[in-house]
């Protein structure tokens, strides 16, 4: 791959200066290369990225702050006591809301930072479906990467991934080393469509 495509793939931010993080700080690496995953998913594969999960994280946060500005409000209208039944209800269902939350990014959510759509060039067959997943402890160098992919139309579901140091892709100074992060991404997603080819 050229030094151009690699340069096109990761001038991602705003400035189009590289990528550079605090490397002490996990949060912030771990951050970074699940925005470098999303670019190249989305320009390096020109894969259609699907909003779904957050948009329904996003429908249950707004609803529950919904609850609290009518509590809030109905309680500035109507002092308590006289607003007592509405401020239960409010209140009541905001934590409920939040049960579903955490619910929500346990069980569907998880780890998963992002969902791509690879349409059929044709436009005749259905999309297949590319899951990625990252995970990074605390106080750990070590960055997971899991791509899953599904084509319901032939019943094939595969996934693979891949763990190494965060200093593999981050120079001495914090900055993203874009081609050998790009050269791992593709590898383990070209591993997988050549997995696919085999069955």
């Amino acid at each position: 791959m050229s030094d151009k495509g690699v340069e096109d793939v990761f001038k991602w931010s705003e400035d189009g200066k590289p990528v550079k993080v605090d490397k002490w700080n996990a949060t912030t690496v771990k951050n970074a290369l699940d925005d470098a995953v999303r670019m190249i998913m989305t320009k390096h594969f020109k894969y259609d990225e699907n909003h779904t999960l957050m948009d329904q994280r996003l429908v249950i946060c707004t609803v529950a702050c919904l609850f609290a500005a009518t509590a809030l409000v109905y309680d500035f209208l109507r002092p308590f006591p006289e607003s007592r039944l509405v401020l239960l209800v409010c209140v009541v269902s905001y934590f409920v809301l939040m049960g579903v939350l955490t619910l929500y990014t346990t069980y569907v959510e998880r780890n998963h930072f992002l969902i791509v759509h690879q349409k059929d060039q044709a436009g005749v067959d259905p999309d297949k479906v590319w899951t990625i997943d990252s995970c990074m402890k605390r106080f750990d160098d070590m960055y997971t990467l899991s791509l899953l992919f599904e084509d319901n139309q032939n019943n094939l579901r595969q996934e693979s991934s891949f763990t190494k140091s965060v200093g593999c892709w981050f120079d001495e100074n914090g900055e993203l080393v874009g081609e050998n992060f790009l050269m791992d991404v593709t590898a383990l997603h070209d591993g997988l469509k050549s997995e696919k080819k085999k069955k």
